[in-house]
């Protein structure tokens, strides 16, 4: 339920409020759009009825949410979330922000390497996997606690930011203190277990749909985080499981209209890990970028004939930088920039 308060309303009236469905056993989370203050009320909803909540002083409307997510909705928020990082880095703007860098760190060389043609072409963001989970037990498995700070050290020599996938919530805490946004991959969507955790901290996470998630199921993955206090979700397309053997995956061009109609959280594209050949890619995101993807993530090795895991899916350095030019003419075609 979405209680929309009065635009002359009080602080002391809003916080009455507050009290009074706190009083009464009900979540409260409080949101700003456009100057006015919307209340999202979660809870025993059955107790009460909307027409006594209507007549408060100081309400405006009250309105039932029948969709199973609330908070991430767009009826919660109509203006689109935008999440400030460091360096004056935003995602959700008028900017489309690029993440780039490995599939995984190997060592020092490759992914300082890595970190210089990343930012040397105009990403804003370094990827690169620590903690790895390859389906085979026996396939490079990562440097994990020394993958990160090599991560941190590469992306801070080169002013750039940091991401990379957890892979179990005993993890949270090395991920904190050494990356600036925190990637839930897609086999840990629905690990609700992980995502309770992620929702109690000050850091941005990026949840990536499940091979087989459908939106509803991947906006309530993103409502657990958010209901949990943090607000600052993005949600990731990185392709769905079909029948089409052609394709690694199928990247659902048509979730990103879809999202920006449902959600106010950002969106991101992995074109990397929907299809098994780097060849593909550039495509693939000419295509997000025009859909609307606020945010693109793709996977650049200085030599990815040599790479530990995903050697066919991630760019040379020439091709990332064609990627690179493509976006900046797709960008100012719809009205924004790179």
């Amino acid at each position: 339920m979405i209680i929309k308060m009065r635009p002359e309303a009080s602080e002391d009236e809003k916080l009455e409020i507050i009290a009074f469905l706190k009083d009464e056993g009900f979540n409260i989370h409080r949101s700003q759009s456009e100057g006015i203050t919307f209340l999202g009320v979660s809870g025993p909803l059955e107790n009460i009825d909307i027409s006594d909540l209507k007549v408060l002083i100081g309400v405006e409307d009250v309105v039932r949410i029948t969709s199973p997510y609330k908070l991430v909705s767009r009826h919660f928020r109509r203006e689109s979330t935008i999440i400030q990082l460091n360096n004056g880095v935003t995602i959700g703007g008028d900017e489309i922000v690029v993440i780039a860098g490995p599939s995984a760190v190997e060592n020092e060389e490759q992914i300082e390497t890595s970190a210089m043609i990343c930012k040397s072409m105009g990403a804003k963001i370094l990827k690169g996997g620590a903690f790895i989970s390859p389906s085979s037990p026996y396939s490079f498995r990562g440097l994990e606690l020394a993958g990160l700070k090599l991560l941190r050290e590469a992306a801070d020599n080169n002013d750039l930011l940091v991401t990379s996938e957890i892979q179990d919530q005993y993890h949270i805490d090395d991920l904190v203190k050494y990356v600036d946004i925190i990637q839930v991959g897609p086999r840990n969507m629905q690990n609700f277990g992980l995502l309770k955790e992620l929702g109690i901290i000050d850091k941005p996470v990026i949840v990536k749909r499940g091979l087989s998630a459908t939106i509803d199921e991947w906006l309530m993955a993103a409502e657990y985080i958010v209901s949990g206090g943090n607000h600052q979700v993005i949600l990731c397309e990185r392709g769905i499981r079909t029948f089409e053997p052609k394709t690694g995956n199928t990247l659902d061009i048509s979730a990103i209209p879809v999202l920006k109609s449902l959600t106010h959280l950002p969106i991101m594209a992995d074109p990397s890990h929907a299809v098994d050949n780097r060849n593909m890619v550039i495509p693939l995101v000419r295509a997000a970028v025009a859909a609307g993807a606020d945010t693109i993530i793709v996977e650049v090795h200085p030599y990815p004939e040599k790479a530990l895991s995903d050697r066919a899916l991630q760019l040379f350095p020439d091709q990332f930088n064609q990627l690179m030019k493509e976006i900046k003419s797709i960008a100012s075609a719809i009205g924004r920039s790179l």
